[in-house]
Parts: structure tokens; C-alpha cells; sequence
């Protein structure tokens, strides 16, 4: 029997936002506790968008918390985010967020 995956959106914006010019950037792969990020570039007002795809329940407040820090603390702007969640904890999230960053920096 394979789980079922739940989807969450969030919307953040930075505190001092820094715009996201990449048109696209993939990275990651979901597996054995991992998961995957796909950024892509979106004119939203400075906004950043999350959609997150995930078998795992009960974590919004979680997800949202980690997020919203990550946004601020990076001041990602006009950027939308999946992340194809396979179990992955806070902190490997945090780290996968940055990394991925990171690839372009």
C-alpha cells in the first residue's frame, strides 16, 4: 500500500527582500529521508511561494515556522518553491533550502 501525500502552501516575505533571477534551479533528490527543490522564478511582488508535497501529517506549524525563517534570514524574493518532501527532518530541510541557494551564489 503506498502513502498518501498531502500538499501545503505558504506565502512569506522577507523582511529585506533580495530577488530571486534564476529562471529555474533543481535540487536534490527525494529519497531515503531526502527530499527535492525546485525554485523557479516568479514576479510576485516580492513574495515567495511554497508548495510542499509531503506523506507526512500534522507538521504545518513546523513547515511553516522553518519556512519563514529560511525567507527571512536568506531574503529570497519572487520566487516559487516545491519541495517533494520524503520524510525529511527541520534541519535537513533548513540545510537542503540553503544549499540549494547556495548553487548560484
Amino acid at each position: 500500500m503506498s502513502k498518501q501525500l498531502h500538499e501545503l502552501t505558504f506565502e512569506f516575505k522577507a523582511e529585506v527582500p533580495r530577488n530571486f533571477t534564476e529562471n529555474f534551479l533543481h535540487f536534490g533528490v527525494v529519497g531515503s529521508g531526502d527530499m527535492e527543490v525546485i525554485i523557479e522564478h516568479r514576479e510576485l511582488a516580492g513574495a515567495v511561494r511554497v508548495k510542499i508535497v509531503s506523506p507526512v501529517t500534522g507538521y504545518e506549524e513546523v513547515w511553516r515556522r522553518v519556512l519563514e525563517r529560511f525567507v527571512n534570514d536568506t531574503g529570497v524574493a519572487n520566487a516559487s518553491f516545491e519541495i517533494n518532501d520524503n520524510n525529511a527532518t527541520p534541519v535537513v530541510v533548513s540545510l537542503r533550502l540553503r544549499q540549494a541557494l547556495a548553487e548560484i551564489s
